[in-house]
């Protein structure tokens, strides 16, 4: 517990300090992405290195030793082997460099300092002098830990800024270009006084390779931290892909189990009142038994082939089987063209229904869109599904019209009213028909009034908007 609230005390700390943080300097360059740590290097990377470093060191031994034949190392009396041993004490270390950077950032560092005392014409060299720069490059661009990296930064410049004094104070690598000068030959002379023009060249020098090594490796480090965020947003964007499609799948499904209600509902309402018509008449009319078991046949087979269409959708992407075996074809969706047929099957079935259209402007219904066509059908069905099922009403009214609000947009509304009670002993249903008409309406945004009417009777009356 105590170590839970010792956390929580740190993180809490850390928030108030963010929040208290100016702005200005969290939009700092440098400090673009501080809390990110960058991924280790990987073992083939590791394995680069070490062989990348062993051919930097033999090449650099190889220019060395050319350059000691041109009379680039005129003037040093420490032995060979020991020149050699010095340009390899501050190359050797890149070797690791990106798996220990700050570390060996400061080795290089201390290596870099004591040898250009040791053996300065060594350290004149570009080999001996880019190793250093590569170290600082690698810690800027791979340390984890950004404070410990600025804080060996802020020592790497320390160790520069004493490197010149001691250049021009201790060692003799600059005496004999002075004695030149001092000697009085015109061509060495410019508008400084010899010492300070060496002393500024030299420090704007290392300032240039120090600030580049830095300003490279913050380029390295933010196009590492770019990249990695890239692959995260490209595994987020392929996680909402795949639930973005997961909820394609359900919603299909949902709305299969709408239309496969619809379906189901309205032609069970018509087999059920058929089937009980033909039991009563069986014996004293045989021809209306006859018709109603025709009757029965035609809508079972009817829903037989909606729900094989419907089904279909669940087979996308499979070989079409034969209709031996079942395999499903998909029939055109119903829309408002179709409402007369229904209107009329319900008037075969005994329901009297009368049927309105009207439009505002000529040809406003027929500029509908399809899937609105389809739920305005639906609408129509489960409607007059629900009159058969549940209501005394003989007659019922279907009205579809379009119009437009005050505010200039236009609507399409349908409307089933009926003059009758609920039947005696009819069940209450499952919900799922008024439901179902409820969810078309909110996917088109429209609304509903479903309800019993004041002066008696059911209406259901659904308006869409018109885009």
């Amino acid at each position: 517990m105590i170590e839970t609230m010792a956390f929580d005390t740190a993180d809490a700390g850390s928030e108030q300090h963010a929040r208290t943080r100016p702005g200005w300097l969290a939009r700092l360059p440098w400090r673009t992405g501080e809390d990110w740590e960058r991924p280790g290097p990987t073992v083939a990377q590791q394995r680069h290195d070490v062989i990348g470093t062993l051919v930097v060191l033999l090449v650099s031994a190889l220019v060395m030793e050319v350059s000691r034949g041109i009379g680039a190392l005129a003037g040093e009396t420490r032995p060979i082997w020991l020149q050699h041993l010095a340009l390899a004490l501050i190359i050797l270390p890149l070797a690791v460099r990106r798996r220990y950077p700050v570390a060996v950032m400061l080795v290089c560092s201390a290596a870099f300092l004591g040898l250009g005392l040791l053996v300065p014409m060594v350290a004149t060299q570009t080999s001996f002098q880019a190793a250093y720069f590569a170290s600082l490059y690698t810690a800027v661009a791979w340390a984890k830990d950004r404070r410990m990296l600025w804080l060996g930064t802020t020592v790497v410049i320390a160790v520069m800024a004493l490197w010149i004094i001691l250049a021009f104070t201790v060692s003799s690598a600059y005496d004999g270009m002075l004695e030149r000068v001092m000697e009085g030959d015109d061509t060495y002379r410019g508008f400084l006084p010899p010492l300070a023009s060496l002393a500024l060249y030299n420090f704007a020098i290392n300032a240039a390779f120090f600030g580049g090594a830095i300003m490279f490796g913050m380029s390295a480090w933010r196009s590492a931290h770019q990249r990695e965020l890239l692959v995260k947003q490209s595994a987020q964007l392929e996680i909402q892909a795949t639930e973005l499609a997961r909820q394609a799948v359900l919603d299909e499904r949902l709305r299969i189990a709408r239309e496969l209600h619809d379906v189901v509902a309205h032609h069970i309402a018509v087999i059920g009142v058929q089937a009980g018509a033909a039991r009563r008449v069986l014996e004293k009319k045989p021809e209306a038994t006859a018709g109603a078991l025709q009757t029965i046949e035609a809508s079972s087979r009817e829903a037989v082939e909606q729900m094989r269409s419907l089904l279909g959708v669940l087979r996308a992407g499979e070989e079409p089987g034969s209709e031996s075996d079942g395999g499903a074809r998909r029939t055109p969706e119903p829309g408002l063209a179709d409402l007369p047929a229904l209107v009329a099957e319900h008037g075969q079935l005994g329901l009297s229904v009368s049927y309105h259209r009207s439009e505002d402007v000529p040809g406003s219904l027929d500029r509908v869109p399809a899937p609105l066509g389809l739920s305005i059908y639906r609408t129509v069905q489960e409607s007059l599904a629900n009159v058969r099922r549940h209501s005394t009403a003989g007659s019922a009214v279907v009205a579809l019209r379009t119009g437009t609000t005050g505010t200039g947009n236009s609507w399409v509304e349908v409307e089933t009213v009926d003059n009758g009670r609920p039947r005696t002993g009819s069940t209450a249903g499952s919900g799922f028909g008024i439901r179902g008409i409820r969810e078309r309406a909110d996917l088109h945004g429209g609304t509903t009034e479903i309800g019993p009417r004041s002066g008696g009777g059911w209406r259901v009356r659904v308006r869409f908007p018109l885009h």
